[in-house]
């Protein structure tokens, strides 16, 4: 019954915010300001606190780690209004109001303050805004902030911590439902590391995550390179980060989502059997995913199952290539306006 409830939460976050990144005023922007908010943040801590301070022993490196991942309020809070075009003296006094929030917090409360911050610029004369912004949009955007750290913590957190409960019961059907998932949202602009963050997954959940996007960057590779969806620039690109082609991928979502729910279901049934955790909420991402999972499991399991997730994402790519290869796609050139004329026609 929890993993049911849990999934079904899960599932309904997501359409949440996939409909606030589609319909949302600069919903997009927000979205990926919220991911490049988590590897900021996150990303740094997995690397330098879980994989050079706990793997490695480096003292520094992990306080360096710590210090980047306590402020994932603090970064999301300043890289929304920067990507809605307020001022960066404003946007980073709206951040600095959330230190201490957490990253979904901090991401509200920017939101919501870059339209207030936008008008009172537009509004008032210069000199004066910058008076009436200090006295009141920084006491406003920490109670924004801290109005929702309980809803966030009573919801999301709770989603997390029901999909961790559950894992140990039904890991087979818990490696389909986070591995496929998961990987999906890697591809979208959602962000699967700004998820897992939100989500404070740790683990077999936050295992389960970290890997099958891993896996999933050779499925990708395999996939643009079959389906020629851009250039090799593009396809290396979405191998290393598959945010980085959010533009494609939106473009030709069945073929990417139902390739990418597919191998990272595989690559989830494989992580679940294996029994590899994971105590670092945000790493689902391909690179630092698998770097931190040596500091919580044995090298040789961890090398195993990175082989195996490597062998069916490689198997689904091709597979999906094969589902697909009828299918009508939107290339990058198309997307990005980057088509020449036909000399030929032209003629």
């Amino acid at each position: 019954m929890n993993i049911l409830l849990g999934t079904g939460l899960l599932l309904f976050v997501l359409a949440l915010f996939t409909l606030f990144s589609y319909k949302a005023p600069q919903g997009m922007k927000a979205m990926g300001a919220l991911a490049s908010a988590a590897c900021a943040s996150f990303l740094v801590e997995a690397f330098h606190s879980a994989f050079f301070g706990d793997v490695l022993n480096i003292g520094f490196l992990k306080q360096v780690g710590l210090s980047n991942g306590s402020l994932g309020g603090v970064a999301a809070a300043i890289l929304v209004p920067l990507a809605l075009g307020v001022s960066p003296i404003y946007a980073v006094l709206i951040g600095l109001s959330c230190s201490g929030l957490g990253i979904l917090p901090g991401f509200i409360a920017g939101y919501l303050m870059s339209f207030v911050v936008k008008y009172l610029e537009k509004k008032l004369p210069g000199g004066l805004d910058l008076i009436v912004i200090i006295v009141f949009a920084a006491p406003l955007t920490r109670f924004i902030g801290s109005c929702m750290t309980p809803i966030v913590n009573s919801t999301l957190l709770n989603i997390g911590r029901i999909l961790t409960s559950a894992s140990s019961t039904s890991p087979i059907i818990m490696g389909i439902v986070l591995g496929g998932t998961i990987t999906v949202v890697a591809t979208a602009p959602l962000s699967s590391m700004a998820l897992t963050a939100m989500l404070g997954l740790t683990g077999a959940p936050m295992a389960i995550g970290a890997l099958s996007v891993f896996g999933s960057s050779f499925m990708n590779f395999v996939l643009f390179t079959k389906m020629k969806f851009g250039s090799k620039k593009d396809t290396i690109s979405v191998a290393i980060e598959p945010l980085t082609q959010a533009d494609i991928v939106t473009a030709n979502p069945i073929p990417v989502y139902v390739t990418n729910f597919i191998g990272g279901s595989l690559c989830g049934v494989i992580i679940a059997l294996m029994g590899l955790v994971n105590n670092s909420p945000g790493t689902a991402t391909p690179i630092a995913g698998f770097a931190v999972m040596f500091a919580y499991n044995p090298a040789s399991k961890v090398l195993i199952t990175a082989l195996c997730c490597i062998i069916v994402s490689i198997f689904s790519g091709y597979i999906g290539s094969i589902m697909f290869k009828n299918y009508k796609i939107h290339t990058a050139a198309e997307i990005r306006g980057e088509i020449t004329p036909n000399l030929e026609e032209v003629s």
